[in-house]
């Protein structure tokens, strides 16, 4: 299992959301990069076109934490997703990339769609923190958090999480699918 230590698109994509997610743009960028290369190792056959569907999926499938200023970011999230791939004529996909988004919190296997678990479980093992591995070696997990650390990513998240949490007790983690 390799690991991908520069990928252009994810780098272009990225780079223009760079003055809206601030001091939180190392931490998001290395989290997309350590979810995306667990999804390429979990997906290991994926064809080129499903790479960059879930390199697409991966830029996007947090930004509306920062683009709607929520911990309710899914909404977003899919919002702006959508507008890139508008934008770059790859309109087709939006169902499929709008799915990965939607559902990468659902708490089991998500039965439909290959992508969409793959996908899934490439957040996962991240979130987790390698906790859950979903099948990958231990030593690549680590391997690849050494190459692109945390940053304060899941600090962030547990700091909104908290401030929704106490804004919202009887909505406390929104963007669980069951």
């Amino acid at each position: 299992m390799t690991i991908e230590e520069r990928i252009p698109l994810l780098e272009d994509i990225l780079d223009k959301w760079k003055g809206k997610i601030g001091g939180d743009f190392l931490g998001y960028k290395n989290h997309v990069y350590r979810m995306t290369n667990f999804c390429f190792a979990l997906g290991e056959h994926c064809s080129a076109e499903e790479r960059e569907k879930i390199i697409i999926a991966g830029c996007f499938h947090d930004i509306g934490i920062w683009t709607g200023d929520t911990f309710d970011y899914l909404p977003p999230s899919t919002l702006a997703a959508r507008e890139y791939l508008t934008d770059n004529d790859l309109a087709e996909w939006i169902p499929e990339i709008e799915l990965m988004i939607d559902q990468h919190h659902k708490l089991g296997a998500y039965q439909d769609n290959k992508m969409v678990e793959t996908f899934r479980k490439g957040d996962l093992v991240d979130f987790s923190l390698g906790t859950l591995k979903c099948g990958l070696p231990k030593a690549y997990i680590k391997n690849v958090k050494k190459q692109f650390p945390n940053a304060g990513f899941h600090k962030g998240l547990a700091k909104l999480a908290g401030r929704w949490f106490c804004r919202h007790p009887l909505n406390p983690i929104p963007v669980l699918k069951w």
